[in-house]
């Protein structure tokens, strides 16, 4: 039985080439923690050499044995402590080969489990061998633990995956000079998951000191661009950062946390996110991945989201009036949130909904006149043959209604009249590139947005209605960035957030020269364009074209370097 409160800890380090200093460099670092007496501490990625070596051979020798010196070490710190504690380092295999593997080690001294990255980043898979199995999760004193290492986080499958299988707590190594690991990929996963997450990053150098000028030169980032990025965090399930290390410099950060909060996944209106979700519309993410071969899109759309000031009915012809300017003055594509013709965006009586839906489809339609401009926006609609009401995410264009895309989750402020779910995402080919309708609260989940993109979708419109916070602060732009697409949501104001608008950088696969921005230690984070808290229209221009590019670094593709073959929790109930 698992105790109401446990103390968690990060501890923030780098270490070099020396595998025996750094041994020395982790037991101190074990020790200085201790002292605030945690329950689990989790260590950084790599901990037991520089990710930078000669060959293949080198890294061998330079990984250490499960039954050697340096980890039975650690084991023996954990029983000194009587702590828990995560190390991740390069492990010899018995077939000659290393993999990057984090360890979980018990109170008692004892190894509870291993678990090899999934996600290699760039050389390290010239150097290591991906996991062949799922990561454990090991059922403790503490609660329900996991772990993961740097770039599994930086795209969703593998901490999602975890969390669906019931860890509480996720302990994330991180070897990274990305600040928007910090800033986006390490509190996304907490608060998507409604999980904890104990995240260690590194500082000092992440290659060899005598090499950071001439590596520098050739990759034009900035000598301190080559040292971890420190940054170490605890996340609460709800996104909140409740302890985080400095970006530089050894740091121990602790914070006292109850694991069973992350038992709780339902949402500010009761909607259950791990209950709602729907596997048998996921399949495509457990398939092997396939060449994304599609049309690349245009250089450049002018977008708008509108925010309308009345509140009800009346906002439809005020509607009418903002999209018809903005596409006067050159949006292609306009967006408007969901059921933004209804007060609140509630619906009382359907079939009333059903009639002010159709009226403002034509009040919309007959506004595009003469115009090239797309609108989106979501409707209640009856299904055929008795089957219900369903809400409805439509495309409308000067001839009409183009599109329709039926929310693919459940969701209870809506239960009372959504009856009816789609089964599938849809894509639609416009002029400027291929886009998606997501609709509502299938905004958040990481699934939906992995489907559009694995249709090759450039650009995606959400008409939707923010709840949380995290949602417009770390959720909609992470599904922007691990995904490469450019994103238009719209929402009514609330106290949680607003609208934004997406796109993305063409720069983005590290080691190649970068033309049109210097690197600032951002690798995947969106160009974000906030609407404030006041009605109105907000525009920005994204680049359809710039989501080809979905190449980090070398041998890494953040949709199709998933690991597909790891997902079962993803794509079965």
């Amino acid at each position: 039985m698992s105790n109401p409160t446990v103390r968690v800890a990060a501890l923030q380090f780098g270490a070099g080439a020396d595998v025996q200093e750094n041994l020395e460099k982790c037991l101190a670092m074990i020790d200085k923690a201790s002292e605030q007496q945690p329950d689990l501490m989790v260590l950084p990625e790599f901990v037991n050499h520089l990710s930078w070596y000669d060959d293949k051979m080198h890294c061998f020798n330079v990984s250490v044995a499960l039954d050697g010196e340096f980890l039975t070490a650690v084991s023996h710190k954990a029983h000194q402590h009587n702590c828990h504690i995560v190390i991740n380092v390069t492990l010899q295999q018995e077939d000659g080969t290393a993999t990057g593997t984090s360890l979980l080690y018990g109170p008692d001294g004892r190894l509870l489990s291993t678990s090899d990255k999934q996600v290699l980043m760039g050389h390290e898979n010239d150097f290591l061998e991906r996991a062949q199995a799922a990561t454990p999760i090991t059922e403790s004193l503490l609660g329900k633990l996991s772990t993961y290492a740097c770039m599994d986080g930086v795209i969703n499958e593998t901490p999602r995956a975890l969390a669906l299988r019931g860890a509480q707590i996720l302990g994330n190594s991180l070897n990274s000079f990305a600040l928007d690991e910090a800033s986006l990929h390490v509190p996304v996963r907490a608060a998507e998951n409604k999980v904890f997450v104990v995240a260690a990053n590194k500082v000092d150098p992440l290659i060899p000191e005598f090499l950071l000028e001439p590596v520098s030169q050739a990759t034009s980032i900035p000598v301190h661009f080559l040292h971890g990025a420190g940054e170490s965090q605890i996340v609460a399930p709800d996104g909140t950062v409740l302890a985080k290390a400095p970006r530089t410099g050894d740091a121990v950060i602790v914070a006292d946390i109850d694991p069973s909060l992350a038992d709780d996944k339902q949402r500010p209106d009761g909607t259950d996110i791990f209950a709602s979700r729907r596997p048998e519309l996921y399949a495509a993410i457990g398939q092997e991945p396939q060449p994304l071969d599609f049309p690349v899109g245009a250089a450049e759309l002018q977008t708008a989201v509108y925010q309308p000031i009345a509140n009800g009915p009346d906002a439809i012809e005020e509607a009418a009036e903002a999209i018809a300017q903005a596409a006067a003055n050159g949006s292609q594509l306009i967006v408007l949130p969901e059921l933004f013709c209804f007060a609140d965006g509630v619906v009382d009586d359907v079939d009333t909904a059903v009639t002010t839906s159709q009226q403002a489809v034509q009040t919309l339609t007959a506004a595009l006149q003469n115009q090239s401009a797309f609108v989106v926006t979501s409707i209640v609609e009856a299904v055929n043959n008795g089957g219900g009401h369903a809400h409805v995410g439509v495309v409308i264009n000067s001839e009409g209604l183009i599109h329709r895309q039926p929310q693919l989750h459940r969701v209870n402020r809506h239960a009372n009249w959504a009856t009816s779910l789609g089964d599938d995402l849809q894509i639609l080919e416009a002029p400027w590139g291929r886009f998606a309708l997501i609709v509502g609260d299938d905004t958040i989940y990481p699934e939906a947005f992995r489907l559009a993109s694995l249709q090759g979708a450039d650009v995606v419109a959400a008409p939707m209605h923010v709840q949380e916070r995290w949602e417009v602060e770390l959720g909609l732009l992470e599904r922007s960035a691990e995904n490469r697409v450019c994103l238009i949501a719209a929402s009514r104001p609330t106290p949680a957030g607003q609208s934004l608008i997406c796109t993305l950088h063409n720069d983005f696969t590290l080691m190649t020269p970068w033309e049109t921005r210097p690197f600032d230690g951002n690798i995947s984070y969106p160009i974000v364009t906030h609407a404030t808290d006041q009605p109105g229209l907000t525009t920005a221009t994204i680049h359809p074209a710039h989501t080809q590019n979905k190449e980090v670094s070398k041998n890494t593709d953040v949709v199709n370097g998933r690991p597909w073959y790891l997902v079962e929790a993803i794509t079965e109930r």
